[in-house]
């Protein structure tokens, strides 16, 4: 019975270290977020987060080993308050958290400034929405996004106005932000080359709530439509007061304004708004229908944009993990430039700059206050 006993210890004293060494074994790996979760435009980070939340939740369901251990993701979400003195200071504490790499951010206005501090560190930086040409531009090796630039989506529009409004003449009005000027700038181009006439291009800012003043007068100007480059918060009240001032030509806006709450801002305007999206619509992408299932049941809510992109941005981080077999970010970074993901959009592949190979812009317009396919097209 005294032998019984002791093997019977010995035996615990086994187990429990073998425990101890299993503990050791698992390693808790973060991966950053950083989008604003507070003021104007909350939701669209919040709903950029709750795709990059999504895949770190399947992606731990299902497990995931690496370098022979066995790996637990933990998503650190920052909210940057769409404000670039903000954005460098989330970007600092995601590397002093020791992130493996970061899913953002959303604005341009952000993720320019954030990604020296990422790239200086060796940290990776996948956008799921900056759009400005700049971001990848800088000659940093640590920038990649998973949407179509403005140099593609400010010429998208620019061309429907031309080709299927048959506009002559556009007013054009941006944000001042780095988005929305940069998209603003880079549909001027465009509409100048191809003969259309800017009769104003007027600046306003993100914070704006009446932009009357600048309406006024471009009714005077009579323009064939008007382009407006910001986001909801500010282009949805924009559309609404253009039309309480009997302006009734079309409003052409970009990503930011393309959301399913710009009905809510704009009103019965909204009909009067034809928008851009970088990439296809959820219902065509390959993995669609799935993610929104899933996406639906897991937060009770509909996708609002940038959903898909930032759940693939953690899918391809999670497969250049495993092509370093290794959580250090320098590997990991390193490991970016092979990347060839199969993920809810669709094939991704990266060019040298870490822009998308095989970009996509969908053209909208709202119909009952409901956003509606007008066309998909590949750059």
């Amino acid at each position: 019975m005294k032998q019984t006993a002791a093997l019977l210890r010995l035996c615990a004293v086994a187990l429990a270290m073998a425990g101890i060494q299993t503990a050791k074994a698992d390693e808790v790996v973060k991966i950053g977020h950083a989008a604003p979760l507070t003021g104007e435009v909350a939701h669209l980070g919040k709903d950029e987060e709750n795709g990059a939340r999504l895949a770190v939740e399947e992606f731990n369901k299902k497990g995931l080993v690496i370098g022979g251990r066995k790996i637990t993701l933990q998503l650190d979400a920052q909210d940057d308050a769409a404000d670039p003195r903000t954005a460098t200071q989330v970007a600092q504490k995601l590397v002093d958290d020791h992130v493996v790499a970061v899913v953002g951010h959303l604005n341009s206005g952000c993720s320019i400034p954030a990604s020296r501090i990422y790239n200086e560190a060796g940290v990776l930086e996948i956008s799921p929405a900056s759009t400005n040409p700049q971001y990848t531009q800088q000659g940093f090796k640590s920038t990649y996004r998973l949407v179509a630039t403005d140099a593609q989506q400010g010429p998208a529009l620019a061309e429907y106005a031309q080709k299927v409004l048959h506009a002559k003449s556009v007013a054009i009005v941006d944000d001042s932000t780095a988005y929305g000027q940069g998209l603003a700038n880079e549909f001027e181009k465009t509409a100048k080359a191809g003969g259309v006439t800017v009769v104003s291009h007027d600046a306003t800012n993100d914070k704006a709530t009446d932009f009357r003043a600048i309406l006024t007068k471009i009714k005077g100007e009579r323009p064939d439509a008007i382009m407006y480059g910001g986001e909801d918060a500010t282009g949805g009240p924009f559309a609404k007061q253009a039309s309480q001032l009997g302006l009734s030509m079309r409003v052409l806006a970009g990503d930011g304004v393309c959301t399913g709450k710009l009905p809510d801002l704009a009103g019965d305007a909204a009909k009067n708004v034809i928008c851009s999206q970088p990439g296809m619509p959820v219902d065509q992408m390959k993995g669609g229908a799935a993610f929104q299932k899933a996406y639906e049941a897991r937060f009770h809510q509909p996708i609002e944009l940038y959903a898909p992109f930032a759940y693939d941005s953690v899918g391809i981080i999670v497969a250049a993990m495993k092509r370093a077999d290794s959580t250090d970010p320098s590997k990991v970074l390193a490991a970016m430039s092979g990347s060839d993901y199969n993920g809810v959009i669709g094939d991704v592949r990266f060019d040298d700059k870490g822009d998308l190979r095989e970009p996509v812009i969908t053209l909208y317009d709202y119909k009952g206050g409901k956003k509606s396919t007008l066309s998909v097209q590949k750059m």
